[in-house]
């Protein structure tokens, strides 16, 4: 492949950055960047250490980096012994580059320094019966976990100095920790009734010594960070339905502090330091970065982009964050007080430049009772040239599209289609009312935003071919896909992902089905109409066009019957239809699975509608498209 293509090889060109944390001196940062390795089908990640007055150091194979108070910097490796999982933790000394491991763990999953000796590690302990798995708790799995077989949240306090654990305890799964001066604030999902309540309420308690003080029972919100005297929480004092807004706020030991309700915009993430509150918001199409003290709200960055993570120094001068756009993939931000913002990395420049990415056109219009945005990214042609339509749809419902890098998006834009989006109602990044207006009427309303946006994308690209739409989407895309193909002409071809046909099946096998289903579709399933009613599997009769169905078969989020039924009874009736089912790879198999099935799919992917929507080809053989991508073309 040229260097200027865009293929289902090409994100393998890319460095993929994350997990950015700042020096509470402000003077140097950490991040992990990652690289796909297609020839060796792995990911090869190292830990990056920048100084701010220039040099970087790497540490390969390492991941998680996390600065202590002082001069030391904790990370991961895993462990090198043949057929052993296990994470090794180790210590670097800033001022030597000399470092050494001090815990061995199968699973660990975060660290926190409580100052430059004491760190707080959190890890799983499972059964791991070699014969069976035991379960007691619903579900019994989670999707990228697999069974849960007895889990528990395990926490050590370690000694860096000795390399001794000092403490261990073990809570809930899905518990998470984090200092609070001498203490340590842990929030536990609460339990009901024999039952857990993931992701909806939690119990708040202080740790020390091995006593535990509850301070908060039964709420909807967890420790997202704390300056030793103030707790910063994130989420609401008590929800009716997870998908209301996550809100900041600030607990000084005697009274709950509403931060960040006033903006009426869902937050992804908090920093306290020094009485000033940090945030990310989420703002049509935008993820921006903010702060807060006083009253008085300071936007650090709210360009059209997406600030995905940030770290913020002790004295809150210099604020470190991870930015992209619709035609840049994360780099490295540093703003400063004196400086405002500067570019620090520039990983994907040099190859971006080359691939020459497109950059999205924005419009808006009314759709019935709301406002709703759409974008564009639109493909090189020749005067007086025609192109076809691609409607990407979202994951959610509470999903948001907008000014952010889709990797898809890109490379079918270069092979002549025009890419277009919506944040339909149910979105984030609008009013909590705009997201709860799609509870209980999936696939109603929301389907119309989506043709109401494509007839006004229509008047406003007269390139843009009418006859030739295809649509695809990502579990609720997956969803809106299937029902998109069940429910409308316009669309001549369709890839459903991950997607659900059946939500009833839906409702009792998912991972988080039995609470988030009922929330999505309503309540009492067994009896409620909306089950059968808002299911794309009744209308396979109405499908008039070709559609793809790609899934993997470790995904729990959608299960792989949701996709299996849907194709089953497409070709019971004679519809064309076909399904390309990966042996491994979560919910999210479209970032996070290996790198030569990201490259199957990228390739099924762009096949697919390239023959159905421009060759106008007869059938679609899934096996000689993967033989292709193997150097087999038969």
């Amino acid at each position: 492949m040229t260097s200027q293509e865009w293929n289902e090889k090409t994100f393998a060109k890319f460095v993929y950055i994350n997990d950015i944390h700042i020096h509470q001196n402000g003077k140097e940062i950490c991040y992990v960047i990652t690289k796909p390795n297609l020839d060796k089908d792995r990911y090869e990640s190292s830990v990056v250490v920048e100084s701010m007055d220039g040099g970087r150091k790497y540490i390969p194979d390492a991941s998680m980096p996390r600065f202590s108070k002082g001069h030391k910097l904790s990370f991961v490796k895993q462990s090198e012994k043949k057929d052993d999982k296990s994470a090794e933790l180790y210590i670097m000394d800033l001022r030597t580059s000399t470092y050494r491991k001090i815990l061995e763990a199968k699973y660990i999953m975060d660290i926190r320094w409580k100052d430059d000796r004491f760190l707080l590690v959190k890890g799983i302990k499972k059964r791991e019966d070699e014969d069976f798995i035991f379960e007691e708790d619903i579900p019994v799995w989670f999707d990228n976990k697999g069974f849960f077989d007895g889990e528990k949240t395990t926490f050590w306090i370690c000694d860096s100095e000795s390399g001794e654990i000092i403490e261990e305890f073990t809570e809930e799964k899905f518990s998470d920790a984090l200092w609070h001066g001498d203490y340590i604030v842990v929030s536990v999902p609460h339990r009901e009734g024999g039952k857990i309540q993931f992701f909806k309420f939690y119990d708040i308690y202080l740790y020390k010594d091995g006593n535990r003080e509850k301070i908060f029972e039964n709420v909807s919100f967890w420790a997202e960070d704390s300056d030793g005297k103030n707790i910063l929480f994130m989420g609401k004092p008590r929800k009716e339905k997870i998908s209301e807004h996550n809100y900041l706020y600030l607990w000084n030991s005697k009274e709950l502090i509403p931060i960040t309700e006033k903006f009426g915009k869902n937050n992804m993430k908090g920093k306290i330091r020094k009485s000033r509150i940090y945030f990310i918001e989420d703002d049509r199409g935008k993820m921006v970065l903010s702060s807060v003290k006083d009253e008085e709200r300071v936007d650090v960055c709210k360009e059209d982009a997406w600030v995905v993570d940030f770290d913020v120094s002790r004295d809150g001068e210099r604020i470190v964050f991870l930015k992209m756009t619709e035609a840049q993939l994360p780099e490295v931000y540093l703003w400063s007080a004196t400086e405002g913002i500067r570019k620090i990395t520039d990983y994907n420049g040099p190859v971006l430049s080359k691939l020459k990415p497109k950059k999205a056109k924005h419009f808006s219009f009314r759709s019935m009772d709301l406002e709703i945005d759409g974008w564009y990214l639109k493909p090189d042609l020749k005067e007086g040239g025609r192109a076809p339509v691609i409607v990407f749809v979202h994951g959610g419902p509470k999903g948001m599209y907008g000014h952010r890098f889709v990797y898809e998006m890109q490379m079918m834009a270069a092979k002549g289609y025009y890419v277009v989006y919506f944040n339909p109602r149910g979105s984030n990044g609008y009013s909590e009312d705009f997201a709860l207006r799609v509870l209980g009427r999936t696939g109603l309303e929301d389907f119309q935003d989506i043709l109401n946006g494509i007839n006004e994308f229509l008047k406003i690209e007269k390139g843009a071919d009418a006859n030739r739409i295809g649509i695809t989407g990502i579990s609720y895309g997956g969803f809106m896909t299937n029902w998109a193909m069940t429910h409308s002409d316009i669309f001549k071809a369709g890839i459903s992902e991950n997607g659900i046909s059946y939500w009833l099946t839906s409702y009792a096998f998912s991972d988080i089905g039995l609470w988030f289903d009922r929330e999505v579709i309503g309540d009492n399933p067994l009896e409620n109409e909306n089950y059968r009613k808002l299911s794309p599997i009744f209308y396979v009769k109405n499908v008039k066009h070709p559609i793809l169905i790609i899934h993997s078969m470790e995904d729990y989020r959608c299960p792989l019957d949701q996709s299996v039924m849907f194709y089953h009874l497409l070709k019971e009736e004679g519809k064309e239809a076909y399904i390309a089912v990966f042996k491994k790879g979560s919910h999210g198999h479209s970032l996070r699975a290996s790198p030569k099935h990201r490259a199957k799919r990228y390739k099924l992917f762009y096949e697919f509608f390239e023959r159905k929507l421009k060759k106008y080809e007869e059938g679609f053989k899934v096996e000689e498209i993967f033989a292709e991508i193997d150097g087999q073309k038969q």
